[in-house]
């Protein structure tokens, strides 16, 4: 009893809640950073070393492009012929392969930071081995600034739409929260889980890999949206694609979600800030001649009369967007180069062209059991001297886009009830890619299982739904280090993952189903049941205002 009555008064004490609550979250930092500095230093004999040596070798190239092209020593170590050797690599890369296989396939601000590292690397350690590069701390320092800036953009996001549902929530511990500070104690939650996600740290500082760069800019994406900011998200979204591709799979999700509501403007705002951002990225690699840059003035100019002139609102997206169509107009006709299109993007898709890479507990691991392969063609057709083919790799891909415009149908749904929902919707698209594509790496769960974290402010069934996920995307990224490894003491556990791997498929899927189904039910919230049952002693005070908007369902 004097324990509970200690913690009514510190609850009671505005300065004490806020005191306890900061010492909560720099205890929760400093946690987080201690945990990724121990999985740094105990995963040293499991590391896999190959794509950091990748990535060193890629920077390295740039660097040595450089050379080639300066006079001199002092030139190439300028920034200027730093930069004049990283936007001719990809061209040199693509001339030089040998049937298409260019091994690189980095995007373009990707490369960028490779290249920084391993220029960095080189001036500290001139003699380095490119097979065991030293340094690498900076890029561990960018994966944890990565994850931490996730965090707070869950924060934010789970914050944000509890609120605005009035601070509704489907789980029995949250309801018994003061409502006023329901939102931030769900944004705080997410936020932490999110933080200490196990695969999320052992991708980024036990393999380690760069595939938490894209979070910050998805999480920002969706709450530029939430916010209607849509150009914004378009640009978000298009800067993150050039750190990996993989984010442009759930990009079609941001186009359908205002087409579902019918604002059209919306979706084109969205298109014309990828657009526009994607364009000023790629800038350097289209406009190489005078024609170019007096095609792109041009067409600015015309729109700016146009759309300025006319009194458009947000006129200035769209003079944006058609700046960025001519950018790649002029680009195409005036003998700008699309490499970093081919190396960065489209050959990174046909790589591996098999069901599924290593580890991964999916569908396309059932097809491979019973037999089916990527490239298998379930329906062909001759259409004069066409061949017409269906393969699985295309009815995979069919089915996800599917299951995109489901979320995308959900989200707009639960953006018009201001459902809790939606905040599951924004995760199910990475569990369906996961889920239903071919081509899958184990680490890509590591996206689903970071932003499902947002679950726990929507409902303790998928609070737990998330830790299974997490725990799964958990034991594929173990199982593939040890088997590469392939240590003596390490050889009963791989034996276990592997076996397990058809139950922990069928369980995956079954995850991925109960989301997609709280994403797309119509099903009345129970939240909403309860609005209209009050206790005597909360029964409102009479008022002579307007009465509150009552919530539509379907």
């Amino acid at each position: 009893m004097a324990i509970r009555a200690l913690f009514q008064s510190l609850y009671a004490n505005r300065l004490a809640r806020r005191v306890a609550l900061a010492g909560l979250i720099i205890l929760l930092l400093l946690a987080g950073v201690q945990l990724r500095r121990w999985t740094w230093a105990e995963t040293r004999h499991v590391r896999f070393q190959h794509d950091i040596v990748n990535a060193f070798y890629w920077g390295s190239e740039t660097l040595a492009q450089a050379r080639r092209l300066s006079p001199d020593e002092a030139s190439a170590n300028s920034w200027t012929g730093f930069a004049r050797g990283y936007f001719t690599l990809y061209d040199r890369v693509e001339r030089k392969a040998y049937k298409n296989d260019y091994r690189l396939d980095y995007p373009p601000l990707r490369l960028l930071v490779m290249s920084i590292w391993a220029r960095q690397v080189r001036n500290d350690f001139p003699e380095v081995d490119d097979g065991h590069p030293k340094h690498l701390k900076p890029l561990l320092n960018v994966n944890l600034a990565c994850e931490l800036i996730s965090a707070v953009a869950i924060f934010l996001l789970v914050r944000l739409w509890v609120r605005r549902s009035s601070g509704a929530t489907h789980s029995p511990f949250l309801r018994g929260l003061p409502r006023q500070h329901r939102a931030g104690i769900c944004g705080l939650a997410a936020a932490s889980v999110a933080w200490l996600e196990p695969s999320m740290i052992l991708d980024t500082h036990g393999w380690p890999q760069w595939d938490v760069w894209i979070l910050p800019f998805y999480l920002f994406a969706v709450l530029a949206a939430l916010k209607k900011r849509w150009f914004l998200c378009g640009c978000l979204l298009a800067a993150g694609a050039m750190f990996k591709g993989q984010l442009l799979l759930v990009v079609p999700f941001f186009v359908l979600w205002p087409l579902w509501q019918k604002r059209w403007t919306r979706a084109l705002r969205l298109v014309a800030g990828f657009a526009s951002a994607t364009a000023l990225i790629v800038s350097p690699w289209l406009l190489r001649t005078s024609t170019a840059l007096i095609v792109v003035a041009f067409v600015s100019g015309v729109s700016s009369l146009i759309f300025f002139g006319g009194k458009f609102r947000h006129d200035w997206a769209w003079v944006a967007g058609m700046t960025a169509l001519g950018t790649f107009v002029a680009g195409a006709l005036a003998s700008g180069s699309f490499a970093w299109l081919q190396i960065g993007f489209l050959y990174g898709s046909e790589h591996y062209p098999y069901l599924f890479i290593s580890s991964c507990y999916n569908l396309p691991f059932f097809l491979d059991r019973l037999g089916w392969s990527l490239k298998d063609s379930l329906w062909s057709s001759e259409f004069g001297s066409q061949h017409v083919a269906v393969t699985v790799q295309w009815m995979l891909r069919l089915a996800y886009l599917g299951g995109l415009a489901v979320c995308s149908l959900g989200a707009a749904r639960h953006w018009r009830h201001r459902d809790p929902r939606l905040l599951i919707a924004m995760a199910t698209p990475w569990l369906l890619m996961f889920a239903l594509l071919g081509q899958m790496h184990e680490r890509y769960l590591m996206w689903g299982a970071v932003v499902s974290a947002v679950a726990l402010g929507v409902s303790l069934r998928l609070s737990v739904v998330h830790f299974i996920i997490s725990a799964m995307s958990t034991a594929m990224i173990v199982h593939v280090m040890l088997v590469d490894k392939k240590l003596e003491t390490t050889l009963r556990v791989v034996d276990m993952l592997h076996g397990v791997r058809p139950y922990a498929s069928g369980l995956l899927l079954a995850c991925v189903a109960v989301c997609l189904w709280d994403t797309v039910s119509t099903r009345v919230p129970g939240f909403q049941r309860r609005r209209g049952q009050s206790r005597p002693e909360e029964m409102p005070a009479l008022s002579l205002g307007p009465a509150p908007e009552e919530v539509k369902v379907n």
